[in-house]
């Protein structure tokens, strides 16, 4: 039965039950959030989703609590908050609304799981210290999501209702934004494979427009790549391939003498027309055309095997 209301308790806020609001409402965009600790609204009804609230974990009767003793665990043993309960529940369900394709659901459903609603049931139940992130503390999420609540001496009644709503927008945003980056990334792995397949034992990968391409060239093992083009805006770039997520080093830079230079300089260095900017870092290069990519694409590759032989 569709709810009517989505009750969750009052006071003051928390990232888990305003991430749990996201899901939620987009799901039953006509239920009304009810804020509240009333016995007769946090009891398990026909007409209500209950979470963050209740002392209870029930999904058939909708009541998602984790405050209780015995609280629910996932099998790893690390604690759920009211968002990973809701999420368990309703998150494929809320990606099939948010148009994900079939065949992408339990990917993003896992990940998302892991990378967004893991952290904030930990630090919800106190098993994860925000303070080891340093002097990025007071910028994590849960954080943030905090810093709406309405001050210690307002007195205005609705205060902490315009702050819960205001905190719901905000986060949606997060929420709706980091799902879309991940069937962007499972979009691009697509495209990117074809790319690969179609490069063969080229060194150069060529792709139809700027998209994430290290994933892809990881899973399908395409070790031989150095670089990869691709046309953007109103010129192509050349990009070198990280070694590892973490770090700059690639497998091959761009030549030495290009470095720092553009326009005539760096046609002059690289003897290629149309060649416009080289970084100082030697990590990427531009050119005006498809044809003047290539070609430094090829001047790269040389000078890189030259240099590892």
């Amino acid at each position: 039965m569709t709810p009517d209301f989505l009750v969750t308790h009052s006071g003051g806020f928390h990232a888990d039950e305003v991430m749990s609001s996201v899901i939620l409402t987009k799901l039953f965009p006509a239920a009304q959030i009810v804020r509240t600790r009333a016995a007769e609204w946090i009891a398990p009804a026909a007409d209500r989703i209950i979470y963050d609230v209740g002392g209870a974990y029930d999904a058939e009767a909708r009541i998602f609590d984790h405050h209780q003793r015995g609280a629910p665990r996932r099998e790893d043993d690390q604690p759920y908050s009211s968002f990973g309960l809701v999420w368990k529940h309703y998150g494929r369900d809320y990606l099939t609304a948010s148009g994900i394709a079939a065949e992408h659901l339990d990917a993003i459903h896992a990940k998302f799981d892991t990378t967004f609603v893991l952290p904030v049931d930990l630090v919800d139940n106190g098993a994860l210290d925000v303070s080891s992130a340093g002097v990025l503390v007071g910028l994590t999420l849960p954080a943030l999501i905090e810093t709406l609540k309405p001050v210690f001496d307002e007195t205005d009644p609705e205060a902490e209702l315009r702050g819960f709503m205001g905190a719901l927008g905000i986060a949606r945003s997060f929420v709706e934004a980091n799902i879309a980056r991940s069937a962007a990334k499972l979009r691009a792995e697509a495209l990117v494979h074809q790319a690969i397949v179609a490069a063969g034992e080229s060194r150069i990968l060529e792709l139809p427009m700027g998209m994430p391409f290290r994933p892809a060239v990881i899973k399908a093992g395409a070790d031989h790549l150095l670089f990869v083009v691709n046309p953007r805006d109103k010129d192509w770039s050349l990009t070198g391939i990280r070694k590892a997520d973490e770090g700059f080093e690639l497998r091959a830079d761009l030549p030495v003498a290009w470095a720092g230079l553009t326009n005539g300089d760096l046609e002059e260095a690289s003897g290629v027309p149309g060649a416009v900017f080289c970084h100082n870092g030697r990590f990427i290069a531009a050119a005006k055309t498809r044809e003047a990519i290539l070609a430094m694409a090829e001047i790269a590759v040389r000078e890189a095997l030259a240099s590892a032989a």
